[in-house]
């Protein structure tokens, strides 16, 4: 398998790394134009999680489609997480998965979550929202 994210340059600085990662992260392409085409206005806030998980699934009939919105889900939850808990920050783990830091330091592994809510509707993503911030 080879790396998440594919080869691109990394800035040189701690800080900008992190802003170009965050980013390109935030990009969620597949899920934006989904959300879009169903009304769905993706503002990076914990109302747009909701309002996702009560789209109706019709992309688990096609399994490549499913693959991909299951990423961009468990990025975007990654960025909402991001962009609401002062403190957090991504972080690349093995093979440049993206993995998302709490401020108390717990990781999260939010493509996994993403592709459970794709592939199975489990977490919710508003659930895997406040379990994050919960703990």
């Amino acid at each position: 398998m080879g790396s998440f994210l594919g080869r691109r340059r990394h800035p040189r600085s701690a800080g900008a790394a992190e802003a170009a990662l965050a980013g390109l992260l935030a990009e969620c392409e597949l899920l934006r134009e989904l959300a879009d085409s169903a009304g769905v206005r993706l503002d990076d806030s914990e109302h747009s999680l909701t309002a996702l998980d009560q789209l109706l699934p019709r992309w688990r009939e096609n399994p490549g489609l499913s693959e991909r919105l299951g990423n961009d889900a468990g990025l975007y939850l990654g960025t909402v997480l991001r962009r609401t808990v002062p403190g957090t920050r991504w972080r690349l783990g093995p093979e440049d998965r993206p993995l998302l830091v709490l401020p108390g330091g717990r990781e999260l592994d939010v493509t996994t979550l993403g592709h459970g809510w794709a592939d199975q509707g489990s977490p919710p993503l508003a659930t895997a929202y406040l379990t994050a911030t919960d703990g």
